[in-house]
């Protein structure tokens, strides 16, 4: 028997909402909701034991920002050590570890909270000490994220044995949570004579989490850039801002053959993105 979604033990009393999906990813944690609680044969609730186990080294993303689309399911990699008393039993049918992220002060009643799906596979390194590993899923279809919720995210770790005990630990590293970004270009006309004007398209985007569409990034700054055939390397032209809707558009010189592509810095809340180079042959 392995603790995964439900913990079954105790002939069948004790049950453990320890790993629920889509439930614990889906929904808004509430004040208490990690603290665990063990339903016993006559029904009635009582409070876990903290387990004597501490999570460390934990590594999300390998520490990268995890950006996710309009209507996307991000598998984010999760690596942490676990470290606990010699005598506990921390076989697969008795002990289960995962990752989850959070937003708020306290890991035990956060304001909002992805946790896996799954436990987390570990490995002894020692008698005391395991090394694991986990996959965190971040939706955005479901109802946790926000558009407002594209900020740093904080890391924490859950363990459970199958009697119950718990400990839920929080402030173990901080994960920033962006909206996907895309960014398009379109120069024309193709072909054109040296010396004509060529006209430069495109639209900067990034996810609604609300929507689950794209929508048009108003007002930032984008680049125009140039990198002439043969050449690996672009060269800013000049520097423009989004429309309300996202549009771009400026116009150049023709002078050589190559590349034009926009290209965005990116935010706090969106990640840096480059359009496609769309080549233009001059004659």
């Amino acid at each position: 028997m392995r603790i995964r979604a439900t913990v079954a033990a105790v002939s069948g009393a004790l049950v453990l909402s320890a790993f629920a999906v889509p439930a614990a990813q889906a929904a808004d944690a509430t004040p208490g909701r990690t603290a665990l609680t063990s339903a016993t044969a006559d029904g009635t609730a009582s409070a876990a034991a903290t387990l004597n186990v501490t999570f460390s080294k934990f590594k999300v993303n390998n520490g990268k920002a995890v950006v996710v689309g309009a209507s996307a399911k991000v598998a984010v990699p999760v690596t942490y050590t676990l470290t606990h008393a010699a005598s506990l039993d921390v076989s697969e049918d008795n002990f289960a570890s995962g990752p989850f992220i959070y937003l708020g002060t306290s890991a035990t009643s956060p304001s909002k909270r992805i946790i896996s799906d799954d436990p987390g596979t570990c490995t002894a390194a020692s008698t005391t000490v395991l090394n694991c590993k986990a996959t965190l899923y971040v939706r955005s279809t479901g109802t946790v994220l926000k558009n407002a919720n594209a900020v740093t995210w904080k890391a924490g770790g859950l363990a459970i044995t199958a009697n119950g005990d718990t400990k839920t630990q929080g402030d173990l590293g901080t994960v920033p949570v962006r909206r996907a970004s895309q960014l398009t270009a379109d120069a024309a006309p193709e072909p054109v004579k040296k010396g004509k004007t060529i006209t430069v398209t495109g639209k900067l985007s990034r996810a609604n989490w609300e929507t689950h569409k794209n929508a048009g990034y108003a007002g930032q700054p984008v680049k125009l850039q140039f990198r002439k055939n043969g050449s690996s390397t672009y060269t800013t032209v000049k520097t423009i801002k989004t429309s309300s809707t996202g549009a771009l558009k400026t116009t150049v010189t023709a002078t050589v053959d190559g590349y034009f592509r926009y290209s965005f810095a990116g935010t706090s809340t969106t990640p840096a993105v480059n359009a496609t180079g769309d080549f233009v042959d001059v004659k």
